[in-house]
């Protein structure tokens, strides 16, 4: 039986929400996996001409949430920006290649093929193993902009609170919402619009604080797919007017405090690190960990697990 074809725009901005599920028993994605997977999605999305509204990554697969850019959209000083960004500036980008890479990096199916590949590459190293570790291939669905979105982008960010991974989305560090909150959205990775720009919501506090609320009061709601959540969480979200406290914001970056390798004012993270002559210290600015003032090189391995 012939696939059926894939739903695809290819001639406007378009959301898909794409779902790839493992063909191995089990979960077998561990943090470090599920880390390395997030850092391949942050590689990719800086290369290809998307913008990564979502994710959640499971123990036997993920979800991501991508607007592509059409092809027509992409100049060619575009795709020189990012083919240079990615090759080097001394690379070679003859006007044959520019067509096939406007092509490339505006399709989902290659942004997928990359991704899946590219982690299985590593998994297989991993594990000394061989063969193939995806079930089927990717499943996408086309996502209209408005409320569609925002309830697209909830229904992902609760994944791991329906499988009773956590009590609250903002709890998993690789989910979006989560992401957001623990690591102050590290890279720039995702959008900010939350689905709440066509409302004229200027202000990224307050979408962040909107899709909040409507993430809890919807996660409330009892669902045949897994765990709702607490009465008693959304109660006392409600009480705070859906904002996250000072000391939420501190409890959900405790990460930078054993991972960042130098924390303190501006000043202090960057005479600290040219002091040890750490690569680089004396370039790179050392970056602000959002909701708190206290700023992290940010080096040391970029904070990998």
């Amino acid at each position: 039986m012939p696939r059926i074809p894939r739903l695809l725009l290819e001639d406007r901005p378009s959301v898909y929400h794409v779902m790839s599920r493992t063909a191995l028993d089990g979960y077998p994605f561990d943090d470090a996996c599920k880390e390395m997977l997030l850092t391949f999605i942050r590689q990719f999305s800086a290369i290809y001409f998307c913008e990564i509204l979502g994710f959640a990554i499971m123990g036997n697969h993920f979800h991501l949430l991508v607007r592509m850019t059409p092809s027509n959209a992409v100049t060619d000083s575009d795709i020189l920006m990012r083919f240079h960004q990615r090759y080097g500036q001394d690379a070679l980008c003859p006007p044959v290649q520019l067509e096939k890479l406007r092509s490339k990096w505006t399709s989902l199916s290659e942004l997928m093929r990359e991704l899946k590949q590219s982690f299985s590459r590593y998994y297989n190293k991993r594990y000394g193993r061989r063969g193939t570790l995806w079930g089927e291939r990717f499943k996408s669905v086309l996502v209209e902009n408005g409320r569609t979105l925002i309830n697209c982008l909830a229904y992902i960010d609760l994944n791991p609170v329906r499988a009773g991974l956590v009590r609250r989305p903002e709890d998993y560090r690789w989910c979006s919402l989560g992401h957001h909150v623990q690591s102050g959205n590290r890279d720039d990775l995702l959008s900010l619009d939350f689905g709440l720009v066509e409302w004229d919501i200027e202000s990224t506090r307050e979408r962040l604080r909107l899709y909040r609320q409507f993430l809890y009061e919807t996660g409330a709601l009892t669902s045949s797919q897994g765990k709702p959540l607490s009465s008693e969480i959304v109660a006392t979200a409600r009480q705070q007017n859906y904002e996250y406290t000072l000391a939420q914001r501190f409890l959900w970056r405790t990460r930078w405090f054993s991972e960042a390798g130098i924390l303190g004012s501006k000043s202090f993270v960057s005479s600290i690190a040219q002091h040890l002559g750490l690569p680089g210290a004396e370039k790179r600015s050392p970056k602000r960990i959002s909701g708190l003032d206290t700023y992290s090189l940010k080096r040391l391995s970029e904070l990998t697990p």
